[in-house]
């Protein structure tokens, strides 16, 4: 039997973020009050803090640079792929 993992709202992890953030409280007191590890909350703060950074949300649509980069390098990452499998094709060959 697995655990089954909790979800959370994005107005809950707003609040959690807010609570360090805003509320200058740790990640490991608001962790051990909402009842999670430390990572969790940390990891949104850290998502928090980026987009804050960068002026841009999270979930924000791509720039159509960015969507041209990303289909790109979606690409090279199919061609590595196929690369890769060729060649322990070849070396699983060389071995017989």
């Amino acid at each position: 039997m697995g655990a089954t993992r909790r979800a959370f709202t994005p107005e809950y992890k707003e609040q959690a973020v807010a609570f360090v953030i805003d509320g200058g409280r740790s990640i490991a007191d608001v962790a051990r009050n909402i009842g999670v590890h430390e990572m969790t909350p940390g990891k949104w703060v850290k998502v928090a803090r980026d987009a804050a950074e960068s002026g841009k949300a999270p979930d924000a649509p791509l720039s159509e640079s960015e969507r041209v980069a990303l289909i790109r390098l979606r690409t090279e990452s199919t061609d590595d792929k196929s690369t890769i499998a060729e060649l322990q094709m070849q070396v699983e060959f060389a071995k017989k």
